[in-house]
């Protein structure tokens, strides 16, 4: 695994490279980075030339002038371009791209700016649908709560919730982990993502009108992005793959790697 940087604007993204094949770009979700894709690393690497950023603001990138899905799509479509014309053996203008829970906002958002750009989509544990109006005022109170007491205070808390019970009663290490990554993000950064979560646009037409297969990777106890709001929208497009994991909530890249990396390796 290879880590890199490159410069958008005036801020500096990190990501890591690996691998051999189609290009394939994971984001990483909301109070994580880039390392919450570590379990499908080895299994993908061999089909995969895998490209896996921190998104800005997030582990050691910084934040950009935009934080919008819609800016933090710009930065991804400026690091493949910085990246991918480097690559010897073929130009490539199309990649796989798969997106975990913010990180499938972003993929939506570069999907609906860069249709050519992409040859599938995934998202795990991710929506098209905006934030209804109960959403938006809870996050709204969460962005005064990090005001108040700070991102850390906010971040522990929410974090355990991620979790199925059962898998966080039995891995209590992987837990502690994430909890104390999170020590990293900045208060500017957390409310930046919850306004722009307020703010993205409802992207379900998108979903009906993309002529490239999407896969759908759903936790059956997700409270997070509740599992009857996913299964909502995998009606939608033409070519949908839906995957769902019977013993996760919203991280079953860490509670069923096995189970993702099965569901990512169909990507083409």
């Amino acid at each position: 695994m290879e880590l890199k940087t490159c410069t958008y604007e005036s801020a500096q993204i990190f990501y890591r490279t690996t691998g051999a094949g189609k290009p394939l770009v994971l984001l990483h979700g909301f109070a994580e980075d880039g390392d919450v894709w570590k379990n499908q690393i080895e299994f993908l690497k061999d089909r995969f030339y895998l490209i896996i950023p921190d998104l800005p603001g997030s582990g050691r990138s910084a934040m950009i002038n935009d934080m919008s899905m819609e800016g933090m799509a710009d930065v991804i479509k400026e690091l493949l371009d910085f990246e991918l014309r480097k690559l010897l053996y073929q130009p490539v203008e199309e990649v796989c791209l798969a997106g975990h829970s913010m990180g499938g906002y972003i993929s939506l958002a570069f999907a609906e700016k860069y249709p050519h750009r992409i040859s599938s989509l995934g998202l795990v544990h991710s929506s098209a649908f905006a934030d209804s109006e109960e959403k938006k005022a809870n996050r709204s109170k969460s962005i005064d709560f990090v005001k108040k007491n700070g991102a850390f205070e906010f971040l522990k808390a929410v974090i355990v919730d991620l979790f199925s019970e059962k898998w966080a009663a039995a891995n209590p290490g992987v837990i502690d982990r994430q909890i104390e990554k999170s020590k990293g993000f900045s208060d500017e950064a957390v409310i930046a993502y919850y306004q722009a979560m307020i703010n993205r646009p409802d992207r379900t037409n998108l979903l009906k009108t993309i002529d490239k297969p999407v896969h759908f990777i759903i936790g059956e106890q997700d409270k997070a992005v509740p599992f009857e709001q996913s299964m909502q929208q995998c009606y939608l497009p033409n070519q949908a793959h839906i995957h769902i994991l019977r013993n996760s909530a919203h991280m079953g890249m860490l509670e069923e790697s096995e189970k993702v990396n099965r569901a990512l390796w169909h990507l083409k």
